[in-house]
């Protein structure tokens, strides 16, 4: 049900050198703009903007405003707040109908999906479609949440509390300097990424069209693989933000322009709610174990 290799995307191939500017000072004091160079390690080696040698377009004035942490932060915080209002039309419809509580979450499942896709791979960010994203996924995860919830009160808090420990102690060390995204990390999560996003696919179809009578498909019917999915799920979950704090420093520091920001808020979100439906999840699995 979740969206475990957008983030791959969710950053790249949107810095454009017209949006990295440097400045020098000769020896009378005049200041001239260097030509643009091509050394960010990580980002440029992961498909950040850049790349292909493709002239970019010229800049409006306002778009040579350069990225932020601020910035990053309210866009971010206007994304969970759509998913927040996407979440909430899902429980007050749940509260009277079940059953189109059922088509909501198909819809955001499917919307999140189709939309995640698309913001992945655009070459320049669009807030409506990122916005869009995320009230699909606020409508499947108020869903689900309020699911679980009627079957394992308090489920829903610890789920959340785990999500922000998580996000705390990720961002904690990520400051700190003792964990960073590597070439060589980035691409065992390529790989654990893809597979795991094919199991995901594979299992939500048999759950759509019968295969399975398990809330979580295959799972939920071999409870000792759904958690060991479960924990490789918030690994790969937890080393996405670490890739989008990666991205979102090396962005800030290179001066990109100040539309990225909403690509970072993408990544970010994109990052979170599946972190968020991994512990929902694997909580679920493990108090139905416990019954």
């Amino acid at each position: 049900m979740s969206n475990p290799i957008f983030n791959t995307q969710a950053f790249p191939k949107q810095f454009s050198e017209s949006g990295r500017r440097r400045f020098t000072m000769d020896q009378r004091g005049q200041v001239t703009e260097q030509p643009q160079q091509d050394d960010r390690p990580y980002a440029q080696q992961h498909g950040m903007p850049g790349q292909g040698g493709v002239a970019a377009p010229q800049a409006a004035p306002q778009d040579l405003e350069p990225m932020t942490y601020d910035d990053v932060i309210r866009k971010t915080l206007v994304s969970f707040l759509v998913v927040l209002l996407g979440a909430g039309v899902s429980v007050t419809v749940g509260a009277t109908s079940p059953a189109l509580l059922m088509v909501l979450v198909v819809v955001g499942l499917l919307g999140g999906l189709g939309l995640g896709l698309v913001n992945s791979f655009k070459k320049e960010p669009n807030p409506a479609l990122i916005l869009a994203y995320s009230a699909c996924q606020g409508l499947l995860l108020g869903g689900i949440s309020m699911l679980l919830e009627m079957q394992f009160p308090g489920i829903v808090l610890q789920a959340v509390l785990g999500t922000v420990i998580v996000f705390g102690s990720v961002l904690a060390l990520f400051r700190s300097g003792k964990v960073r995204a590597t070439p060589k990390l980035t691409k065992m999560f390529m790989v654990a990424g893809m597979a795991y996003f094919v199991f995901s696919l594979v299992n939500v179809g048999l759950m759509m069209f019968g295969g399975t009578d398990s809330m979580f498909g295959l799972r939920g019917e071999m409870p000792l693989l759904g958690l060991a999915l479960g924990a490789l799920g918030i690994l790969l979950a937890t080393y996405s933000l670490v890739m989008d704090f990666t991205n979102i420093q090396e962005g800030v520091d290179a001066g990109v322009a100040k539309r990225f920001g909403w690509a970072a808020a993408f990544g970010l979100t994109v990052s979170l709610v599946w972190l968020y439906i991994e512990l929902l999840r694997i909580i679920a699995i493990v108090r139905s174990m416990a019954e």
